[in-house]
């Protein structure tokens, strides 16, 4: 077997770990075997977290819409059907500011959607609520 000298490379890859471990609390920064499963962990965190980080801005945007739509007797599903009705492409992100940031836009904009819910309603969905409402009523 020939001889193999690694005292840089394993210098190197140990730099490396201690540089992504730096501050890390008692041995995780100091010994090469608690450096390595801390960065290991600390990777599987971050790579699951940057996907979990979508979902959860998605569901804060559907709250402030939902709340927004609220105060101008929308729920959130007819406010999105509205705007799909209306051939409006705007993301939940954009809408959700317009929610904290923009009440008299957000308003005008849930009146536009009221106007097209109103207009696109079919009298004969109307007439079938109103026999399945009278069947149960009696």
């Amino acid at each position: 077997m020939p001889r193999v000298k690694r005292g840089t490379v394993r210098r190197a890859n140990r730099q490396k770990l201690a540089k992504l471990t730096k501050g890390y609390f008692l041995t995780k920064s100091k010994l090469y075997r608690s450096m390595r499963e801390a960065a290991d962990r600390a990777g599987r965190f971050a790579y699951r977290d940057r996907r979990r980080r979508k979902r959860d801005f998605r569901r804060l945007w559907i709250v402030r819409i939902s709340a927004g739509a609220r105060l101008h007797d929308l729920t959130y599903s007819q406010l999105i059907h509205g705007l799909k009705q209306m051939g409006v492409e705007i993301d939940r992100k954009m809408l959700s500011e317009m929610a904290a940031q923009d009440a008299p836009a957000f308003a005008e904009l849930a009146a536009k959607v009221k106007e097209a819910l109103a207009e696109n309603q079919k009298p004969e969905a109307l007439n079938q609520n109103a026999e399945v409402r009278s069947q149960k009523s009696e």
